[in-house]
């Protein structure tokens, strides 16, 4: 819970420093802006358990039905809005709480890499947050991370971690931590991976 509230803390340093075309420029999450990203990554601390079911329910039972619900509903707030309510929400509550705050950990580095990326602002992302992101990434059901790789060997470079294939192995895939995590979200990210395992890996992102 403290390696979550720490990453939220940072992820609103920066969305402070944003200037409004930025808050406007596409993200790594496709068809997401910005704006779109940081509202979804909010979106769920003010429900309750039984509010996260309705809205599941309203989206008839799609995940990502339900995301794009809460898009809609919280991207219509300013930011400085979505800011403020980042800040009074740094430590995870409700499903970002879960696991321990492992959710809110995952989501919100996976999240605050979506706005960084493309706006080419890098950052140095410690290895205590790293090391548990990478794990969870590839389990978590929201994000299907082990269908992607499941098939593959993965190796970080910058720090001691690997993870092997739950079937068999058809390549290997190196990078950074970071770069990592991101593949196993999905998000397209090959030109950062090294190894006989990308040109399969690569389809598979986006």
């Amino acid at each position: 819970m403290d390696l979550a509230r720490d990453e939220r803390a940072e992820f609103a340093d920066l969305l402070e420093g944003l200037s409004p075309e930025q808050w406007e420029a596409p993200s790594l999450c496709a068809g997401w802006t910005v704006r779109e990203v940081v509202a979804h990554a909010i979106s769920y601390d003010e429900l309750s358990w039984s509010e996260v079911g309705r809205r599941l329910v309203r989206a008839g039972g799609n995940p990502d039905g339900a995301n794009a619900l809460g898009v809609d509903e919280y991207g219509r707030r300013t930011p400085d809005e979505l800011v403020a309510l980042l800040r009074a929400h740094l430590t995870p509550r409700g499903l970002t709480a879960a696991m321990g705050g492992r959710i809110g950990l995952v989501d919100g580095l996976i999240h605050q890499q979506d706005v960084r990326r493309p706006l080419g602002l890098p950052r140095s992302i410690p290895e205590e947050r790293l090391r548990p992101a990478l794990t969870l990434a590839l389990f978590a059901p929201p994000i299907r991370g082990v269908l992607r790789v499941h098939d593959l060997r993965l190796e970080a470079t910058d720090i001691a971690w690997s993870s092997g294939p739950l079937t068999r192995r058809r390549g290997t895939v190196r990078g950074t931590a970071e770069a990592l995590v991101m593949a196993i979200a999905g998000r397209r990210v090959a030109d950062d991976l090294e190894g006989d395992g990308v040109p399969l890996l690569a389809p598979r992102l986006g």
